[in-house]
């Protein structure tokens, strides 16, 4: 391997070039001249398109390519044009533990750590207050409603579509209906036969 300094009246040849085309640019070289070329903006008009506007409509049948697509009832909420009544995606305990620390961040603070609209924030609210989502009308919700409005956002509340994920937004859900159950109870003869063999077992 040659030595640097050995190099060195090479790199000079080689740099030549360049620094004197910088040299020959003059003062007058805009650096800039990506950012200040001419440009339009939103919503003004141009004669270049028939219909004179700037801003155009996608070609048809295409989708932004970081939009999740999947099937309705997961990524919607909503199946043949209704709210779906169950939750679509398989349940587990880590998946309703991922929903309880995602309610604790992103709607306790709101909606109260139970779920029953009794917060810091909701006192302070004039305007309309939060929700209780372990009663009337919430309690009465598809679930589909539930996930929609997490997706989406309704009325002051924000949409956290960007925030959480597809999975996630379903885990909040599951947690929601958790809360509305432990809430409000559960009938006996609603419980998968499984589980209630095992309390009978376990009362008497």
């Amino acid at each position: 391997m040659k030595p640097i300094a050995a190099l060195l009246p090479l790199l000079v040849l080689a740099a030549g070039p360049l620094l004197a085309s910088c040299k020959n640019s003059g003062p007058e070289m805009d650096f800039e001249r990506m950012v200040n070329q001419a440009h339009f903006e939103y919503y003004e008009e141009t004669p270049f398109f028939e219909d004179r506007r700037v801003m155009r409509e996608p070609p048809p049948g295409t989708v932004p390519r970081d939009r999740l697509l999947g099937p309705p009832d997961v990524m919607n909420g909503t199946a043949d044009g209704k709210f779906v009544e169950a939750i679509p995606i398989p349940l587990s305990r880590p998946m309703l533990d991922e929903g309880q620390g995602r309610f604790q961040v992103f709607c306790a603070p709101c909606h109260g750590a139970a779920g029953d609209g009794v917060s810091v924030v909701a006192n302070n609210m004039e305007l309309r207050k939060p929700p209780s989502l372990v009663a009337a009308p919430v309690l009465d919700y598809p679930v589909g409603r539930i996930y929609q409005a997490i997706a989406q956002g309704y009325g002051l509340m924000p949409t956290y579509g960007s925030t959480l994920g597809v999975e996630e937004r379903w885990s909040v859900v599951a947690y929601v209906r958790a809360l509305q159950l432990r809430t409000n109870g559960v009938a006996v003869d609603t419980l998968p036969e499984p589980v209630r063999v095992r309390m009978q077992k376990e009362l008497r």
